[in-house]
């Protein structure tokens, strides 16, 4: 452990949770209302609208059934003309965003389908519009079970930023695989991986705390 560079550690550490808060809050601004579309058009729902909620369900399960390490090599020449690069924390942001989008689109369309049909049927009773509908009942209502579902998806988007690592994501992914892994430091490699670890608890631990507060 004396060998370890603290402060390379530290920085890795510092680009995995820059590249797992930034693409979770990429993610949720175009899977939270992707979410809410699959929960209202599909039958039976408040925008009942099946061709287009077939359309996007079948999206987001191909991209879902995509192993991520395929995913990143496939959005290489994307990654490339967005970022102009396709290693090191600014590029890995790109495919953990998509790859994270249609995870979110799903766990929001659960969260959303907790909430009683009677609280819908009781706003639309007292002359709601179906916009307020969702905005100010259904969503409200399921924010509990949405704050849990974001913990849950930090916690996978912090999986797939250590699996970038592979191919020079940068992080503690990229430090367990290259200085850990490839030259069989194992102190490195329990240093990072305890680092993760940590880093999943407090995320879990928080997101569930507010998730408790919020239903209270």
């Amino acid at each position: 452990m004396a060998g370890i560079n603290w402060s390379f550690i530290w920085q890795g550490t510092l680009q995995t949770l820059e590249m797992v808060i930034i693409s979770t809050v990429l993610a949720y601004l175009i899977g939270l209302p992707l979410g809410v579309v699959l929960s209202t058009t599909k039958k039976g729902g408040l925008l009942e609208n099946r061709i287009l909620y077939n359309i996007l369900a079948a999206i987001v399960n191909i991209s879902r059934s995509i192993p991520f390490l395929i995913f990143l090599v496939v959005l290489i020449p994307f990654t490339r003309l967005v970022v102009g690069t396709s290693i090191g924390t600014e590029a890995t942001i790109v495919p953990l965003t998509i790859g994270a989008i249609p995870i979110v689109a799903r766990m929001v369309e659960a969260s959303l389908e907790e909430v009683g049909k009677g609280i819908i049927e009781a706003a639309l009773a007292m002359g709601a519009s179906k916009w307020q509908v969702i905005t100010g009942f259904i969503l409200p209502e399921a924010f509990p079970s949405l704050i849990q579902g974001s913990a849950i998806n930090f916690v996978t988007i912090l999986g797939y930023s250590a699996m970038a690592g592979f191919i020079g994501g940068g992080g503690l992914g990229s430090i367990a695989y290259q200085h850990g892994f490839i030259r069989y430091k194992t102190d490195i490699l329990f240093v990072t991986v305890a680092i993760l670890v940590v880093i999943v608890w407090i995320g879990q631990e928080t997101g569930l705390k507010i998730a408790k507060k919020v239903r209270h």
